[in-house]
């Protein structure tokens, strides 16, 4: 997705998480980018992502719903994540990681660990973040070697707030922004640690605890979520994956 096109998709994340946009509420095209101030274009691409992300309802050709998500729902996605996330982590420990796979996984690190040594984050580093996290949680997929675990995750991912790509951010509190990536980005040094050592049991649970922590933290994320008690602002990998 472009970067218009990923700003808008973070920025309706972000306000149907919080429920600035309601659940039940109805959402269209024209209106929407007249209030976010750009094209229809970017808000289109953007409705057809949340709406495989399970937030929007397709109503008419250009009109959706906002979808009431509980935190139940949110919970189990999660954790069958999480489970599929770690047994992927299991079998490449077990499998040996192969030099592609080992480059990859260490340009991920040293990208995230650019981006967090100056001690703050602004929104283009949370852009940069998010597609090296999307890097790093595919070739762990991909070092499996079980083709069964990316299948069940796709459609996993159409559960709200299951996929990795599910980028939640609260502009106005950059600094617990960084806080909850930079814990992320801790993470993945411990399951590369795991991983390059052959140690198939602790990146298994290593991955677990990364996919679990955006519920386990949720204190640090914000705002109730839409149509639940209690329940705060997730993103798949803050502070996760």
């Amino acid at each position: 997705m472009c970067k218009p096109g990923q700003h808008v998709l973070i920025t309706l994340r972000k306000m149907i998480a919080s429920g600035e946009l309601a659940a039940g509420e109805r959402v269209a095209e024209i209106p929407t980018a007249e209030r976010l101030g750009v094209s229809r274009m970017p808000v289109r691409m953007a409705f057809r992502t949340l709406e495989q992300e399970g937030l929007l309802v397709k109503t008419t050709a250009r009109g959706y719903t906002v979808r009431q998500v509980g935190l139940d729902e949110i919970a189990g996605a999660v954790e069958v994540r999480g489970v599929l996330e770690g047994l992927a982590a299991r079998q490449a420990a077990e499998r040996g990681i192969d030099a592609e796979t080992r480059a990859t996984l260490l340009e991920c690190l040293q990208t995230g660990d650019r981006l967090f040594e100056k001690g703050s984050v602004d929104e283009e580093d949370l852009e940069v973040y998010h597609d090296l996290n999307m890097r790093f949680h595919k070739a762990i997929i991909r070092a499996s070697g079980n083709p069964a675990i990316a299948e069940a995750l796709s459609r996993n991912d159409h559960l709200p707030f299951a996929s990795v790509s599910s980028l939640v951010v609260d502009r106005h509190d950059m600094g617990r922004e960084f806080r909850r990536f930079n814990f992320a980005h801790m993470q993945h040094h411990a399951v590369v640690d795991a991983l390059l050592n052959g140690q198939g049991a602790r990146a298994e649970a290593l991955m677990r605890e990364h996919a679990n922590a955006t519920l386990r933290y949720a204190d640090l994320f914000g705002p109730p979520l839409a149509g639940s008690t209690g329940m705060r602002v997730i993103h798949k990998e803050i502070p996760e994956g």
